[in-house]
């Protein structure tokens, strides 16, 4: 299949520390994968991974592929340059096969390998995208990416005033974006059933998160 023509060279210098997660949202991965190659869509990904975890690499991943849009990490923008995107067949609501997410551990500790980037540096479209995106969704697995080393979740955490939990999410990197929005993002990836006000137990998990994983990236730029 053909690669992608939807790409351009990485801004200032910058080399892949982020991978970011996403979801299709299209009927198809053969749908996903002719958007991805449209030039009149202005869309890429570094890889598309199929249902049966058939990968397709469409973006060289030293080249600056068209996935993340606007947003924020670890208070840096122009996510485009500073990450690989990895696109998943996944109409936003299913289960992820155990094939595709078995191609997808392969993937990531390669690409983890290739650019040194930690676990940490693995996130959703959702987590630097607060209140625009929600991809990879609640029925992806980012604990089962946690105990194979490929991202982090928070281990042991106690309860903490909640007062205390947007400072902790930006600490650990979300951005800077209104609290509703902040909340959303934080409980689809860490706790996809919880409902309600922030609690102590969201903010005894970002606590956690926040001493153990945050990434200065702006020393990498320096």
């Amino acid at each position: 299949m053909p690669l992608s023509p939807n790409f351009g060279v990485r801004r200032n210098g910058l080399r892949p520390s982020l991978i970011v997660i996403h979801y299709t949202a299209i009927e198809s991965c053969a749908a996903a994968h002719a958007r991805l190659c449209d030039p009149v869509a202005e869309v890429s990904a570094h890889y598309l991974l199929d249902y049966d975890g058939t990968t397709h690499a469409l973006v060289e991943e030293a080249a600056r592929a068209w996935h993340a849009g606007a947003g924020q990490w670890c208070g840096l923008d122009d996510i485009n340059s500073r990450s690989i995107g990895i696109e998943l067949a996944n109409d936003g609501f299913e289960p992820f096969p155990e094939p595709q997410m078995a191609a997808l551990e392969g993937l990531l500790a390669g690409i983890m390998a290739r650019w040194l980037i930690p676990p940490q540096g693995v996130i959703g479209h959702s987590d630097m995208a607060p209140g625009r995106k929600s991809d990879p969704g609640a029925r992806f697995d980012w604990a089962r990416l946690a105990r194979a080393g490929l991202a982090v979740w928070p281990e042991g955490a106690s309860e903490a005033d909640p007062a205390g939990f947007a400072g902790f999410a930006r600490r650990f990197g979300y951005p800077d974006v209104p609290a509703d929005d902040l909340l959303a993002a934080f409980r689809l990836r860490f706790r996809p059933a919880a409902t309600g006000p922030v609690d102590p137990i969201d903010a005894g998990l970002a606590q956690d998160l926040a001493a153990r994983f945050a990434i200065d990236h702006r020393a990498k730029d320096a």
